[in-house]
């Protein structure tokens, strides 16, 4: 009979032992997957400030008519489900109008995309390309108001 409470003693003890080394496991182990959720977010905003530079240029190189006076990034970096760095901004000061995103992979040292508001991606239009069919600038133009015409033609550098 002691024998079998010795063994029962034994088995519990052993039991208790078992079960707060796999709590504790898998205590470390959750804890470790939120510090490792928080260090790929700040790499991913580290990298973002590495990249807005980049960024900038490339905006700059479709920019062909120098209407860019200003650019601004907002805080906000995101990662989307397939990894990559998602960085929005804006230009000359208007958000609802002239708005961007850059998309990006950790690490590839290039904007991989980069996607504008309909009229920002407006003002970058080369019309140069249909110099032999200036009717297409004419329709396009006849969408506008008046003032949206000016404002447009002035934001190329056409009008002063």
């Amino acid at each position: 009979m002691r024998n079998i409470m010795k063994l029962t003693i034994i088995i519990v003890a052993v039991i208790i032992s078992v079960t707060a080394f796999i709590v504790e496991y898998i205590n470390k182990s959750l804890s470790d997957e939120v510090v490792e959720e928080k260090s790929d977010q700040e790499r991913a905003e580290e990298y973002a400030k590495k990249m807005k530079p980049k960024i900038e240029e490339d905006l700059r190189e479709s920019d062909i008519h120098e209407f860019i006076k200003k650019i601004t990034f907002k805080n906000q970096v995101t990662i989307n489900p397939m990894g990559h760095i998602i960085i929005r901004g804006y230009i000359n000061d208007e958000p609802e109008r002239f708005s961007f995103e850059a998309l990006l992979r950790y690490e590839s040292g290039k904007v991989d995309s980069m996607s504008y508001d309909p009229d920002l991606s407006d003002r970058f239009i080369d019309w140069e390309e249909y110099k032999d069919e200036p009717e297409v600038k004419e329709n396009y133009l006849k969408s506008f108001t008046k003032e949206e015409r000016e404002q447009y033609l002035r934001d190329i550098g056409e009008k002063k």
